[in-house]
């Protein structure tokens, strides 16, 4: 039995009603049943009435995982208002944009994370998580307002930005219901069943993973991040199935054999937001025989999942090649192949996806939005894919110049932006590298002004001051002259070249 809901915070109501007293979610050594959890949701949803949110109004979220996240999200929700989650590991100047730009009324911040955004101009009004459970205690609890509709959005998600600011994808209470009920009919669960929520709620691999599970009806246990012993210990405890980047499975083959049999508890695996190196992918197979592996691709502005490969197929010794594609697409999905310059169909091409999961656009960006959804409700991706005759997808290359390293989306005009700001830079490119454990690393070339000499570690240091460190690059290189094309554009792919050439997939 599965929760049908309007609304994102009716999930939890349903099962308050339907179960009352079965455990919803665990934190911090804290467990609440369905009702209690109701219960302090509809006591948020109180308080931020009580402040003047209503349907329309934002607000934003910035801490690593904690339980007020989803609470503030679902109690938002309720109102017909959305909430803004925020990546806590931004620089201050980042911050700085995205509060500004998502338009909030109201920000909750960790206490440790407020200096970050001491600075903005004109900052929202702020709520101290230390002061959130005598928020809770003082409320009066409100429920779902029956005005607020489903297309409305509930959550932005800031993705890195192609011109070097992130953009805010509006995602609506129809958008992230669809996500759970597609991925929960591709991924079944079980009366037994309990969900890992481990990956950064500020990304759809974390929000849109525990709703998936709250529709489901099955306990959830959210990790603060997911450390190794977290992980283990939560395993330990009971979870079944988990969403991790491969980067963590990576950590977890490197911890030794005591990590590898305790991990191998986990009865489902699901792993994205990266490519999974194919000699892990292996590896892992082998360590854990009985696991279900299961791999999605996807993205923030279709919610999450767009396409699966399920556990049969990873253990399918007709077909070991699919270990390398991206499965075929989820239900309510269509899918086509599009050349990108001419947009005809074409056995290689941008991959276009039209689906319910599909954003509402990108907040204050109509432009980027109609260049990135068709009138027809296409969505083009930037992915470059082929199909083979089972249906399976395959990513061969990117329309965009992203980065995805240990799950994070690097955009390269990000990085460019902030490096081509030094003084002594005359030009950058930045481009994605190979890296065994990561996926891919970020390195940077560049080209010294005349008269001027630069020191890798300094560049290093000075991006470091004004970027997320992930964003960071690994290395950089200074050259003489950028190679170009007759239009004077930089050649990435003559960058890329020495670091990728028969490399295995």
């Amino acid at each position: 039995m599965t929760a049908q809901a309007r609304l994102l915070p009716g999930l939890v109501e349903h099962w308050a009603e339907a179960k009352p007293d079965a455990e919803a979610i665990s934190y911090e050594g804290q467990s609440y049943t369905w009702a209690q959890w109701w219960d302090r949701i509809q006591r948020v949803a109180g308080a931020l009435r009580a402040a003047g949110i209503g349907r329309g109004d934002r607000v934003a979220y910035l801490d690593k995982n904690n339980l007020s996240c989803l609470e503030v999200a679902l109690a938002a929700g309720a109102l017909g208002a959305s909430t803004a989650i925020l990546n806590w590991r931004l620089a201050a100047d980042e911050l700085d944009y995205v509060v500004r730009d998502s338009g909030a009324r109201l920000l909750f911040v960790a206490d440790e994370l407020l200096p970050g955004v001491d600075g903005i101009v004109d900052r929202p009004a702020t709520v101290l998580l230390s002061s959130y459970e005598e928020l809770i205690a003082a409320a009066s609890p409100v429920g779902i307002d029956p005005e607020a509709q489903a297309e409305e959005p509930v959550l932005v998600m800031y993705s890195s930005g192609t011109t070097g600011r992130p953009k805010g994808v509006l995602l609506s209470h129809a958008n992230v219901l669809a996500h759970a009920r597609n991925t929960g009919d591709a991924m079944p669960v079980t009366s037994d069943s309990r969900s890992l929520v481990a990956m950064p709620l500020f990304h759809v691999g974390g929000s849109c993973y525990a709703m998936s599970g709250f529709r489901e009806g099955i306990p959830s246990t959210l990790l603060r991040e997911p450390t190794g012993p977290g992980l283990l210990g939560a395993i330990a405890q009971g979870c079944t199935h988990a969403f991790l980047v491969p980067a963590v499975v990576a950590g977890i083959m490197a911890a030794g054999q005591p990590a590898i049999s305790a991990f191998g508890r986990l009865r489902r695996l699901v792993y994205g937001a990266s490519p999974m190196p194919l000699p892990l992918l292996r590896a892992a197979l082998t360590a854990w025989p009985d696991m279900e592996f299961v791999q999605v691709y996807g993205m923030t502005e279709m919610a999450g999942a767009i396409t699966v490969l399920s556990p049969a197929d990873h253990r399918d010794t007709d077909h070991p090649e699919r270990l390398t594609s991206a499965g075929r697409p989820i239900g309510e999905a269509e899918m086509r192949v599009v050349d990108p310059a001419t947009f005809e169909d074409s056995d290689t091409g941008e991959l276009w996806f039209r689906t319910p999961q599909t954003m509402l656009g990108y907040h204050g960006q109509p432009a980027a939005t109609a260049d990135t959804v068709t009138a027809e409700g296409w969505l083009r991706t930037g992915d470059v894919g082929r199909l083979d005759s089972g249906g399976y997808v395959y990513i061969v290359d990117r329309v965009k110049d992203m980065i995805i390293t240990g799950g994070e989306n690097v955009y390269s005009p990000e990085v460019e932006r902030v490096l081509a700001e030094h003084p002594a830079v005359a030009d950058v490119a930045v481009i994605g590298v190979p890296d065994d454990r990561w996926g891919e690393s970020v390195k940077a070339v560049v080209q010294a002004a005349d008269g001027q000499s630069l020191d890798p570690d300094e560049l290093v240091a000075y991006a470091r001051a004004h970027l997320a460190g992930y964003k960071v690059p690994r290395s950089i290189d200074v050259v003489a002259e950028m190679p170009r094309n007759a239009t004077g554009k930089i050649l990435k792919k003559v960058l890329r070249r020495p670091y990728w050439p028969d490399r295995a997939i």
